[in-house]
């Protein structure tokens, strides 16, 4: 299902692939344990969450050193997807529910 990234984002660094690769492992262990995510959508994590959180990206790109609040960020959308696409950037996730 990678694919679906790899397609809009073809110059993705093999870092980038391989964390992109992670997410889905990572977001299904924590999933079972505090719902980080709707279960019925785990298995479209890269196309109904990953893809839609990097959507701001083909609009505008970050300078490097930019620093981003994701502010009620819940599962971490559209945060931890940006701060692999731009690891040059600082970003901080802000959520109100501290199990996240």
């Amino acid at each position: 299902m990678l694919s679906i990234i790899t397609n809009y984002f073809p110059n993705l660094t093999p870092t980038q692939i391989e964390q992109f690769k992670q997410l889905q492992g990572l977001y299904e262990h924590w999933n079972a344990q505090i719902n980080v995510i709707s279960r019925k959508d785990i298995e479209s994590l890269y196309e109904k969450h990953v893809l839609h959180s990097l959507g701001i990206a083909k609009v505008m790109e970050f300078k490097p050193n930019t620093k981003i609040m994701d502010v009620g960020c819940g599962g971490g959308f559209p945060g931890i997807p940006l701060a692999i696409l731009f690891p040059e950037c600082k970003f901080h996730l802000v959520d109100s529910i501290g199990k996240k």
